[in-house]
């Protein structure tokens, strides 16, 4: 009865360790061009959203976690439906 039980864990075992194998696999480059913000702080100061194209020149306040700008820019293009490729056309 343990062999069986020691097989039985380790089938499964192997299960969730080809999910976890799997999702790594399917994950994306975290290269650059992937990223969502870009912040500027030389020769001036400028903080832009990829996703929404929203920019600001708060550095300092984005920096410190001022983040509802970011948000509600997000939100609205949430609510409006579009996705990022068709935010990033207009």
């Amino acid at each position: 009865m343990k062999a069986l039980k020691s097989r039985l864990y380790q089938i499964e075992l192997d299960k969730r360790s080809a999910l976890v194998n799997e999702a790594h696999e399917n994950a994306g480059d975290a290269g650059w061009g992937n990223q969502i913000r870009s912040y500027v702080l030389q020769p001036y100061q400028m903080v832009k959203d990829l996703r929404t194209s929203y920019e600001t020149s708060d550095t300092k306040g984005v920096l410190d976690g001022d983040l509802d700008g970011l948000m509600a820019a997000t939100l609205a293009m949430d609510v409006a439906g579009k996705s990022r490729a068709e935010a990033q056309g207009n």
